[in-house]
């Protein structure tokens, strides 16, 4: 598992196919969230893990980067190839890169 920072994310994300996963609560996602995001709110990763294909890249994305680095250390511990956490989650998305955000 890689921790990266806003700015590392999104040029991954330029150059990368990989599923980006928010693991926050739907009224969390309705305030905001990254473009081309998927929703599954963490308590909902067990019953939905097949729907996830190991081999592809998954980029985990939460609020402040807590619950996303518990998401991402479990993918990774179930062999998922390749799974960052977005250090600072969608806050420092927003403060590091996109201040039109909307911030909660």
């Amino acid at each position: 598992m890689k921790e990266l920072t806003p700015q590392q994310v999104q040029n991954y994300l330029a150059s990368h196919q990989a599923l980006l996963l928010d693991v926050r609560e739907p009224w969390e996602w309705e305030k905001c969230h990254l473009d081309g995001a998927r929703l599954l709110p963490m308590g909902q990763i067990l019953s939905h893990i097949d729907s996830l294909d190991k081999t592809q890249p998954v980029v985990v994305v939460c609020h402040h980067g807590i619950r996303s680095r518990q998401v991402a250390r479990y993918l990774d511990s179930i062999g998922f190839e390749t799974v960052i956490n977005l250090l600072g989650g969608v806050d420092a998305w927003a403060k590091e890169l996109d201040p039109s955000m909307a911030q909660y």
